[in-house]
């Protein structure tokens, strides 16, 4: 299968889904958990795609090197709330600083 056939068939598929999303009843769509669960999946998303970048390795293995260590520092400046791009420059220096050692 060529790239353009899995391209044309992934915007079709891509297409179809978000038409039958408009085919479901409001109701369905209105209650509390519905809104609860669409509001946190994009974290969950987001969380998961994170966690794969930072630590598995080839062929699927757990790998703790540089990205490990800067998603930690990561995690610390998050909590002692610091803003965005500081949380990125500190990721950043603690993966420069452990791939310099």
């Amino acid at each position: 299968m060529s790239t353009w056939t899995t391209v044309l068939l992934a915007s079709g598929l891509s297409f179809v889904l978000k038409f039958i999303g408009y085919l479901v009843p409001p109701k369905y769509l209105e209650g509390k958990k519905t809104s609860n669960v669409v509001t946190l999946f994009p974290v969950a998303l987001l969380t998961g795609l994170v966690c794969v970048q930072a630590f598995v390795g080839d062929h699927g293995t757990l790998v703790l090197d540089a990205r490990a260590a800067a998603a930690l520092a990561a995690v610390v400046a998050l909590l002692l709330r610091s803003p965005f791009i500081v949380v990125v420059l500190v990721a950043a220096a603690t993966a420069a600083l452990i791939r310099l050692i």
